[in-house]
């Protein structure tokens, strides 16, 4: 590199800039304190107990209510269901179960792992353009903290194990484990901040 005199000033904030900010991305409780305690919860796995004797896990036949929205909703003697009379035959709304165990599906941390160099390589690259004040050092951490972003939000698509259990995947219609709606993939997101403000 070659630095003529009148640029050397220009190049002292350009590399004090770079030191100045750093990006942060993933999925902020500031934004949205439900997708981020979803999202750790598949980032690491759990293990859900109930407060009292089971947890009610509904089937499709639910239809999204809770268990006090269904009239005649009874425990028939010996069996773990919630379930009303549907003539001569029962519709089983709830299975009742002790713990529900969540297994890891990570998706930023692996992200991560994955695209580590390539990020890096990504990030020399637009180091070379600050350097020859063709972007600022601001721009740079856009950038690497949208690309981190779209990797991770392409992981949330195509991560498929492990996989979903098969009453969940008869209630969302897909066996994909991490989409059901689109809102946890939607909430990932980077801000660009900078260091000891």
């Amino acid at each position: 590199m070659t630095v003529k005199n009148d640029n050397f000033d220009k190049l002292i904030k350009a590399l004090e800039d770079l030191d100045k900010y750093s990006v942060e991305v993933g999925i902020f409780a500031s934004d949205d304190s439900f997708y981020a305690m979803i999202a750790n919860v598949h980032e690491y796995g759990i293990t859900i107990k109930p407060k009292k004797q089971f947890l009610t896990i509904p089937t499709k036949e639910a239809d999204g209510r809770k268990a006090s929205d269904i009239p005649g909703l009874f425990k028939p003697k010996g069996k773990n269901i919630l379930a009303i009379q549907d003539g001569d035959n029962l519709k089983v709304m709830f299975i009742l179960v002790k713990s529900v165990t969540i297994p890891e599906r990570s998706f930023v941390r692996s992200t991560f792992d994955e695209k580590n160099d390539e990020w890096v390589q990504f990030m020399e690259r637009l180091i070379d353009k600050v350097l020859a004040f063709e972007i600022d050092a601001k721009t740079l951490f856009e950038r690497v903290g949208a690309k981190a972003a779209a990797d991770i939000q392409e992981k949330i698509t195509t991560l498929r194990s492990p996989g979903n259990s098969p009453i969940t995947m008869e209630n969302k219609g897909s066996s994909n484990p991490l989409i059901d709606t689109g809102g946890l993939r939607a909430r990932v997101t980077w801000r660009v901040v900078e260091r000891n403000a």
